[in-house]
């Protein structure tokens, strides 16, 4: 299998530099139009393509992102690697403004969104105990790394609703009680989606600020968090060069079975299910469906 790397650019990030032969398409989907038309090209040898999460010009909100159409779409035009880059808070002294986590935990707080490809007529359930990929996310790290990037290896991201940033109860709540390492709105249900269309998944947060908790820094201030942004979407871009030559062009199955995770997902029985729902998960469960 030929690999296609997909970046999803959050807060910031709206490119990738370097792109041979770069043109912006739009990709339909039954699930709804996605952020924006995506980006493809290729980068060092390697497929590519990149997926602005809130649309050139920041026009989606975290809630109305349309999730479930982004992850769709970059199935259909191949995308075998999801790399999310997404700005986040920090609960850590440790983990400053500037530096790069590779999450590979969440705690997932939002509750007005669609999580799910599988519903009524065709019920789907996928693990997500391990809701990173494990070989990306070392991907990610090396090439960080090589950037000059100060990362930290593994994190739990608390994924709130948003749009408002956290209250200082929520801020202390998070972090001394749930143990959580960095807050963000974006990264769920992303995951979770990415896990169901059977695509290798890392997420890597770019920390802006403290949130609310740390007694010596206050509330958020957007102004700075805007500077801070600036700077990590260079890095993120430094980052995304370097992966091309880690992942290389010619793909192996993925040693930790993302890529067949709904081999016994399927739970309704052939005969009973909607062949409109079937119909529209085409691309992300055709190869269990078909």
């Amino acid at each position: 299998m030929e690999t296609m790397i997909g970046v999803i650019g959050g807060s910031g990030v709206y490119e990738i530099d370097g792109l041979e032969n770069a043109r912006w398409q739009a990709v339909e989907s039954p699930w709804g139009t996605p952020s924006d038309e995506i980006l493809t090209g290729r980068l060092n040898g390697v497929n590519m393509a990149f997926l602005p999460r809130h649309g050139r010009g920041h026009v989606h909100s975290p809630t109305t992102v349309p999730y479930r159409a982004n992850i769709d779409a970059l199935k259909r035009l191949g995308v075998t690697d999801i790399i999310s880059v997404s700005a986040c808070g920090s609960f850590r002294e440790e983990m400053a403004p500037g530096d790069f986590v590779i999450v590979d935990q969440f705690i997932d707080r939002t509750f007005a969104r669609e999580k799910s490809f599988f519903g009524t007529g065709c019920v789907g359930h996928v693990s997500v105990a391990h809701p990173t990929c494990g070989r990306l996310g070392a991907a990610c790290l090396a090439a960080a790394k090589a950037a000059g990037v100060t990362v930290h290896n593994g994190g739990t991201y608390l994924a709130m609703e948003g749009p408002q940033f956290s209250s200082v109860a929520e801020s202390k709540m998070y972090r001394e009680s749930w143990g959580a390492d960095v807050i963000g709105m974006t990264n769920m249900p992303e995951a979770k989606l990415a896990r169901e269309a059977e695509m290798c998944y890392a997420s890597v947060a770019m920390i802006t600020d403290y949130d609310s908790w740390h007694p010596n820094h206050g509330a958020v201030d957007i102004n700075e968090i805007i500077q801070v942004l600036t700077g990590n979407a260079d890095k993120a871009r430094a980052l995304v060069k370097g992966l091309p030559e880690r992942l290389g062009a010619d793909r192996a199955p993925c040693p930790h079975g993302c890529d067949t995770a709904l081999d016994y997902a399927i739970m309704t029985a052939p005969e009973a299910r909607d062949p409109a729902l079937v119909a529209r998960l085409d691309a992300v469960a055709g190869r269990v469906l078909a």
